[in-house]
């Protein structure tokens, strides 16, 4: 871990976090929309088929009935989030490493380096709690039939007018419990991982892109392992009608579980875990090809 020696800038991460999350948006909103389909659809009546029978008949009837537009339908509601969310994502991871150093050659341990992505995932809820509402929303009002929001200006617009901020931030408990534990595997697991496929004699800095795109991809994997069943349960409650969960997320716990048994907290998992390696391998590439270049540029700040 001898890169860690360098002074940590948070103000870089900030940066370099912002276009990291933007290549992730645009790699994984696809299967993400899969993935809120698959988690939000209604449970079959009996002797009836389900809506999607799995990931890729999900995917192929999106795609067959809307179009590559219809994979990529909400996507302005996380990239308008998700860019300054990993944006203070990565700040916070920065800062959180920052915060543990009594001097800036110290190298942090890899439980300090999960507390300080636990860090980063306080920070984004406030960020991400809203966009992952309006693109709950919108990703499943096409596959319901209705089409009571245009975009995600007018969704944010109508959710305000029904329900205020309240209605806005619908999901906060969720999106914590989620970010907070899955971010700190999501940090340590790639620090990891890039000392382990670093070389021996060389700089974890002189890491080639095949094994950032590695790390990144195989620490998105580790992040949704631990993600998958609060994100199940946030999709349910950000995407119920209002007042049927009037116990928060122990209501959506006790009814999935009740009806469709422990597995259904899994829903999902085959498009978050196919989603995960492209999405987060691009986003850690975009993360240190950004780092990079503001290290050229500016390499004191």
């Amino acid at each position: 871990m001898t890169d860690q020696a360098k002074a940590v800038s948070p103000l870089k991460n900030l940066l370099a976090g912002g276009f990291g999350g933007m290549c992730l948006v645009f790699v994984g909103h696809p299967l993400d929309t899969v993935k809120v389909r698959l988690q939000t659809q209604p449970p079959s009546a009996p002797g009836q088929p389900p809506m999607y029978s799995g990931t890729f008949d999900c995917f192929r009837k999106t795609l067959m009935r809307e179009g590559l537009r219809g994979l990529y339908r909400g996507m302005a509601a996380p990239i308008i989030g998700v860019t300054p969310m990993f944006a203070v994502c990565f700040f916070g991871f920065g800062l959180g490493k920052k915060l543990q150093q009594k001097h800036p050659e110290d190298v942090l341990s890899y439980p300090q380096l999960f507390a300080a992505g636990m860090l980063s995932g306080v920070f984004t809820t406030g960020i991400m709690t809203p966009g992952e509402r309006i693109k709950c929303l919108l990703q499943i009002q096409a596959s319901s039939g209705e089409t009571k929001y245009t975009g995600a200006l007018d969704c944010a617009k109508k959710v305000y007018q029904e329900s205020g901020i309240r209605g806005i931030y619908k999901g906060t408990v969720l999106t914590l419990m989620r970010d907070v534990p899955a971010s700190g595997m999501y940090f340590m697991t790639y620090e990891w991982l890039k000392n382990i496929l670093t070389p021996e004699g060389k700089s974890v800095s002189e890491l080639s892109v095949p094994r950032i795109l590695a790390a990144g991809g195989f620490a998105g994997i580790f992040n949704w392992v631990v993600a998958i069943p609060p994100d199940v349960l946030k999709s349910r409650f950000q995407t119920a009608p209002p007042g049927k969960y009037p116990n928060g997320f122990r209501d959506v716990l006790t009814e999935l579980v009740q009806r469709e048994g422990v597995t259904s907290l899994y829903k999902g998992f085959n498009a978050v875990m196919i989603r995960a390696f492209p999405a987060n391998a691009a986003c850690f590439l975009g993360f240190e090809v950004a780092m990079k270049f503001l290290n050229w540029i500016t390499p004191n700040l």
